[in-house]
């Protein structure tokens, strides 16, 4: 199993944007010497209500400076947002700048929101992201020049100026779902994963797919197949459950899932799985704030080192997974609670589950 520090840098009461950057780099010095995997944050917009995280390229530029052995990473580029050279050259001037240190990852976006504003293509956004995939792997592979026709980009001799330091390039994530997309990612080599609100027995069949597909392809090693929970990690079940429950709650109700004009977050995400025709996502999503829900399906980690620890092996082997990515600061969580969660997850969850492995 691996583990990553996951921060999608929710705003928090009380904190100016500064102070919550501040409080992220401690999360991550922490994790850092506790033997954490990874580190990734998302790339959202234009809401003041939920992620202050923007620019993934100046999170991992940070995110380097104060770390000195974690893995790097975005989680990801909206890549539609983007012309794919300038994910290209910046993903290879980070990976020098962080000493060989960077994971790339690119998402097709899913909020409409994030488009408009910037005149993107919400409709393409699959076509953009399968197309900017190809053109940023060929584009940190080449020695020299590299030329590009596809649908919607087309490039002639172009040299990147900085080459990545690892060969041929960083490793590449893309999380998915979809059949078609995890069929070429595991014929590209590229890495995946998902999130807690879609129920594992219902994609499990598709990464078993996807993991197949990938051996077929001959490439070197297992894929990465990430999952995105929510985490905390107490001295007793107990209290663990009676300190998670008013963050989740918070974080839920009014943080992620809300909109730049507000509404109740938790209701947002239900009312968005059924119009992409997704019940079951629905179904939890409308319980995101019910911890003792959450904790009896092993839908978030929450518990005592010893608990948190079967309820990720059993989470790993029903959803195909072997990376945890943690949201660790949730809510209004005091920083107190933040950093012992981070420690007793990182001194004793991590360890116990180092030779287990879900497929």
């Amino acid at each position: 199993m691996k583990f990553a520090h996951f921060s999608h840098v929710w705003n928090k009461p009380g904190m100016t944007a500064a102070q919550r950057y501040d409080q992220l780099w401690r999360e991550l010095a922490a994790c850092d010497e506790l033997g954490f995997d990874f580190a990734f944050c998302v790339e959202h917009h234009f809401n003041p209500n939920e992620s202050w995280m923007p620019s993934p390229s100046i999170y991992c530029a940070a995110a380097a400076a104060h770390t000195r052995s974690m893995r790097i990473g975005t989680m990801g580029y909206i890549a539609p947002l983007y012309d794919p050279l300038r994910i290209a050259e910046d993903a290879a001037v980070l990976d020098n700048l962080s000493n060989g240190r960077l994971e790339l990852g690119l998402v097709s976006g899913i909020v409409p929101d994030f488009f408009g504003p910037y005149r993107a293509d919400f409709q393409n956004r699959r076509a953009l992201t399968h197309e900017a995939l190809l053109i940023i792997k060929q584009g940190l592979s080449s020695d020299g020049p590299f030329s590009f026709t596809g649908a919607s980009r087309q490039y002639q001799n172009v040299t990147l100026g900085v080459k990545p330091l690892q060969k041929p390039h960083p490793p590449i994530w893309i999380h998915s779902r979809d059949p078609d997309t995890l069929a070429l990612l595991a014929r590209e080599g590229v890495h995946t994963g998902y999130l807690f609100l879609v129920p594992r027995a219902q994609l499990a069949p598709r990464y078993r797919d996807y993991l197949r597909l990938w051996n077929q392809a001959g490439h070197p090693g297992k894929p990465n197949i990430g999952y995105w929970v929510l985490v905390y990690v107490d001295e007793t079940d107990a209290k663990a459950v009676a300190k998670a429950k008013p963050y989740f709650e918070y974080c839920f109700t009014k943080v992620f899932g809300t909109r730049a004009d507000g509404g109740v977050g938790y209701l947002r995400l239900a009312e968005n799985h059924l119009k992409r025709g997704d019940p079951g996502g629905a179904e939890i999503a409308r319980h995101a704030i019910d911890v003792d829900y959450l904790r009896e399906r092993n839908l978030a980690f929450v518990g005592l080192p010893r608990t948190v620890v079967e309820q990720i092996k059993t989470a790993a082997s029903e959803g195909v997974f072997n990376t945890v990515l943690g949201e660790f600061n949730i809510g209004e969580i005091a920083e107190e609670d933040l950093l012992r969660s981070i420690k007793l997850f990182g001194s004793e969850v991590i360890p116990a589950l180092r030779g287990f492995d879900p497929y």
